[in-house]
């Protein structure tokens, strides 16, 4: 992707890594926040990838690809799904709306995921396009969905749990730090994406960069697939059960794992919020490691410095690692004591769980394997 022209306002300062391309910060990144948390801000998220299915057996086809029910997606509805390996791992994750003619898929692996979805096709009746040359995302702290006559619009449904879904969260019914974060994802042409960022500043609207929005993601405990997913992470270890798969439809690829470890197993680490040591100004780069003493228990996935927090982490750790353990993460400027908060909780247990093994969900056949994993349906 090449540059946003948001690039060119007054005070624009380009972030690196995933969010290359789009704005740090415009010059004020705490009253940014301030503008995000109060409902009153946007923020260009133009640099997000956005693939396009089209045709009749778009949803039931998808359906049977990805992690989520979406077979009867109704227009105008946002769900969440992801794309697994044959051993259950996270490939793609891409938040999903429809609009009655087109499904349209928010990722950060677009070029991999339409081509992964071109070769699926078959004899099936659906087109797969990479339309992020043509269209952008646009980004604001509400959580209503699309009127009539307006964009495809992707509300964000975390922290919600959704039908089908479960938690891994240490406490199930305690507040989740996420309920008040809104967040949606407004697609519009991408010739028409300064007019509509100007549109909404003539409205008093503040324009914010990805220190705010990472900032107030992180807070919320939200994954994100470029910055928490390797090659090796379940969707269990995220909490990610919650939003983005369905644990009683019909099979898919890495279906068996995504049962097995729900069922009988445990997820090999947890995801984790780190309260960072706030005395000085440094930070910890992405995948530093966490440390226990001399032995590393984890890495950093995310980072932010939080208008009210302060200096916050999200990470991966090991299950076994005691939550009461204070923690250190290295810096530029020495080691930082690093407090846990517990996302998923440390026994690997969600919060429905059968007691003991026992009969297995809907659409899991023991001793047969998934035809969406390679296996023998007959």
């Amino acid at each position: 992707m090449t540059a946003s022209p948001l690039l060119s306002r007054h005070g624009a300062v380009d972030d690196s890594g995933a969010d290359a391309g789009v704005a740090h910060h415009y010059g004020d990144p705490v009253a940014e926040q301030r503008a995000l948390a109060a409902g009153r801000a946007v923020a260009d998220q133009s640099h997000l990838g956005i693939v396009t299915v089209t045709g009749p057996d778009r949803l039931t086809w998808l359906d049977s690809l990805t992690t989520q029910a979406l077979g009867t997606l109704a227009p105008g509805f946002s769900s969440e799904t992801m794309i697994l390996s044959p051993q259950g791992r996270i490939e793609h994750v891409a938040g999903v709306v429809d609009d009655g003619e087109t499904t349209w898929l928010i990722t950060e692996t677009a070029p991999a995921l339409a081509t992964f979805l071109e070769r699926m096709k078959f004899m099936l009746r659906v087109e797969v396009t990479d339309a992020t040359n043509e269209y952008a995302a646009i980004g604001e702290a509400v959580r209503a969905p699309a009127a009539a006559g307006e964009p495809p619009t992707w509300v964000d449904p975390w922290p919600g749990v959704a039908a089908g879904g479960t938690t891994y969260a240490a406490d199930p019914d305690a507040p989740h730090p996420g309920a008040d974060r809104a967040w949606r994802l407004v697609l519009v042409p991408r010739e028409t994406l300064e007019a509509e960022i100007d549109e909404r500043l003539d409205a008093g609207w503040s324009l914010v960069g990805t220190w705010a929005t990472e900032a107030a993601r992180i807070a919320a405990h939200r994954p994100r697939a470029s910055h928490e997913v390797d090659e090796t992470t379940l969707p269990h270890e995220l909490d990610w059960l919650r939003t983005a798969v369905h644990l009683h439809k019909g099979c898919y690829r890495g279906q068996e794992t995504v049962a097995k470890v729900h069922n009988v197993g445990r997820p090999p680490r947890r995801f984790t919020m780190l309260h960072l040591d706030g005395s000085g100004h440094s930070l910890p780069e992405l995948g530093a490691p966490v440390m226990n003493g001399e032995t590393t228990v984890g890495r950093i996935t995310s980072v932010a410095r939080h208008h009210e927090d302060g200096p916050i982490a999200l990470a991966m750790l090991k299950r076994s690692v005691d939550p009461s353990l204070e923690l250190m993460v290295p810096s530029d400027g020495g080691p930082l004591a690093a407090s846990q908060e517990l996302i998923v909780n440390a026994d690997g247990f969600s919060s429905d769980r059968p007691d003991r093994p026992g009969p297995t969900m809907r659409g899991l056949m023991m001793g047969k394997g998934c035809a969406a994993d390679g296996g023998d349906m007959s």
